[in-house]
């Protein structure tokens, strides 16, 4: 009996997909890799069907969250052709699907370290994709890559982020800080949360009545408009959006902050002191330093180091993983990159020190981890996204944009779920 492979009926743009309009070939790739998912499947809480109800690996049970292949064939071409690229690949041309794609993900993502054979992971500076070199964090490279991403569409970031406009980790609590308010409402309950992050971090850095500040990275306003407007600071800000920067400053206008705020279109290393000052009172960047790169890092801290006036603070949200784990993934080129986020690095905690004594006076005086709250704070813009994609649709994007975003929200969402990510605030002094 011949099993007809099916899926979601929509097509794959070739001039905006290229990479995803081609399956490629079934061959030994393909077959060793579903050898390996099947091995790997077969310890994971994860049900995975085939065409007709078939069972693969025998991983799960029926309470276990299902995975479903569409068209198997060309799931393991994908995979054996580009490995966790391909998995992700397949997801977005609908080879596959899953009740709970969080859930799945979050399986994968609590095994990862052992998924593939131990040697064949001897193996991996072979057959793992490497960075390419036009992703590298140069100044020039640094700007395209920002513009891939944050300049896709502003009313886009509208849609499913809170009123604030925030693109980055809440802080709703745990137990690192007193729950003093947890509405019904998780959009609220989100803004208040993103609010709470941005005065974390403020307070950290120590920034007060008529302190000089400068931001590295942006956004669209929001911790520049909370410095100035609820604590008086005067506030530089940098961004390599050119959206970002127009609707920034169309925000700060409208709340009256324009004479406290300047929104600049430039990189972090062509930034000088103030005008008539020695340095910035106090320095803060929420989850830009994942964008910087590895190679750049000391050059970023040292960037800190310079600019901080004598007895100020900086306070730096980052995005972080487990040490060992950035070492063995370090020069690996992913899904995120390719589709996402290009160029960059999450860091280590232990990295960004060894580049704090290789190239500045800086010390971490300070650390707030709160990965926790990551998870929920991706898993309610996901459901904010899925829930406004009509209008996201109206904007111009096709269904594999909405699968890739999809699974992009629930991917990361998995890996903090999964403590495979972490988040930390973690402020600086000399």
């Amino acid at each position: 009996m011949t099993v007809v492979e099916s899926g979601p009926a929509f097509a794959v743009d070739p001039q905006r997909w290229p990479d995803l309009a081609q399956v490629p070939p079934i061959g030994v790739k393909a077959r060793l890799a579903r050898k390996i998912f099947a091995q790997a499947v077969a310890r994971l809480p994860v049900r995975v069907v085939g065409p007709g109800g078939r069972r693969l690996g025998g991983g799960g049970d029926e309470r276990s969250a299902v995975m479903t292949l569409n068209r198997p064939r060309e799931f393991f071409a994908r995979i054996g052709a580009h490995g966790l690229i391909g998995f992700g690949e397949s997801y977005q041309t609908g080879a596959w699907d899953a009740d709970d794609l969080a859930a799945v993900l979050g399986a994968f993502a609590r095994r990862v370290a052992d998924l593939v054979p131990r040697p064949l992971q001897k193996l991996r500076g072979v057959y793992v994709a490497h960075f390419p070199s036009e992703e590298d964090g140069t100044p020039v490279n640094a700007r395209r890559n920002i513009e891939r991403h944050y300049d896709l569409s502003n009313d886009l970031f509208e849609l499913f982020l809170d009123e604030s406009m925030t693109y980055s980790s809440a802080l709703y609590g745990g137990v690192q800080a007193a729950v003093d308010y947890e509405p019904d409402d998780e959009a609220s309950a989100l803004h208040q949360a993103q609010l709470r992050k941005i005065d974390t971090i403020l307070d950290a850095a120590g920034v007060r009545e008529g302190s000089k500040v400068l931001e590295i990275g942006s956004g669209w306003g929001a911790l520049a408009m909370r410095a100035a407007g609820e604590r008086g600071a005067y506030v530089t800000t940098l961004t390599l959006s050119k959206e970002q920067k127009a609707l920034a400053e169309e925000r700060i206008a409208a709340a009256g902050l324009s004479d406290r705020i300047e929104v600049r279109l430039a990189d972090y290393r062509e930034v000088g002191p103030p005008q008539g000052a020695s340095g910035y009172d106090a320095i803060v960047s929420v989850e830009m330093i994942e964008a910087v790169g590895e190679r750049y890092w000391p050059e970023y801290f040292e960037t800190i180091d310079r600019l901080l006036a004598p007895g100020g603070r900086a306070a730096v949200q980052s995005i972080t993983m487990a040490h060992q784990r950035m070492l063995a993934t370090r020069k690996t080129y992913t899904w995120i990159h390719k589709y996402i986020f290009p160029g960059g690095l999450i860091p280590s905690v232990t990295a960004i020190e060894q580049s704090l004594r290789a190239r500045t006076r800086l010390r971490l005086v300070r650390r707030l981890d709160f990965g926790e709250d990551y998870a929920r704070t991706l898993r309610t813009w996901r459901d904010r996204f899925e829930a406004h994609w009509p209008a996201v649709s109206a904007l111009g994007f096709d269904e594999v944009f909405h699968r890739t975003w999809r699974f992009y929200l629930a991917y990361c969402e998995a890996g903090f779920a999964s403590g495979y990510l972490g988040v930390s605030q973690l402020t600086f002094a000399r």
